[in-house]
């Protein structure tokens, strides 16, 4: 059995709904290890504990980044964590994190990379005038939203649209995405090339 950790800032949806298809069956093979925050006060770990999962917060605020993130590896290795998911977590992490767990850092981000990085990419998207909208999930590296693409779903951009209603359909795909994601990297049926993630 394969051992998630997850890292979340906020309410942690995209993490809800991972938990949730794990539960009904629709992801297998893994469990969720532990959930951390970077807040006490995040929706998400509380979201978690009624789960009855381990929930840890490790406060960013005052800290040095590497203290924090050398608190948050050990934390991970712990909990012998095999694949770390950002659920939202609005933190860069440092090379030393990165590096502490390679091609092992999963990242979902609500555009089509490597079009609109960093926050507020579906505002950014439905500002631009773009047809086609969407999310990613894509291996974490030092750069922001940048490391390479395990799997895209798109989203019509509608007449009637605006970046709210955008936003919501996008988050709707991001929740399937995630579990997919997170089912193809753990299955090993891939190689990297370049920049490219190809199956099997």
């Amino acid at each position: 059995m394969k051992r998630l950790g997850i890292l979340l800032s906020g309410r942690g949806s995209n993490f809800v709904a991972i938990a949730e298809n794990i539960a009904q069956g629709k992801l297998t093979g893994c469990e969720i290890s532990v959930v951390i925050s970077n807040k006490a006060d995040a929706a998400g770990l509380a979201a978690a504990r009624e789960r009855g999962l381990k929930a840890v917060a490790i406060e960013a605020r005052g800290r040095k980044r590497t203290e924090h993130d050398a608190e948050i590896i050990a934390t991970l290795r712990e909990n012998q964590v095999d694949l770390v998911c950002l659920a939202g977590y609005m933190r860069l992490l440092s090379s030393d994190f990165v590096q502490a767990f390679p091609q092992q850092i999963l990242n979902i981000h609500p555009s089509l990379l490597p079009a609109f990085p960093g926050l507020d990419a579906q505002e950014q998207a439905f500002a631009y005038g773009v047809h086609v909208a969407g999310c990613t999930v894509h291996f974490v590296d030092e750069q922001l939203d940048h490391g390479e693409i395990v799997l895209q779903k798109t989203v019509p951009v509608l007449p009637d649209d605006d970046a709210h209603t955008l936003a919501e359909r996008i988050l709707e795909q991001e929740h399937i995405a995630y579990s997919e994601a997170i089912a193809r990297v753990l299955s090993g049926e891939y190689r990297v090339v370049g920049r490219r993630y190809v199956r099997g």
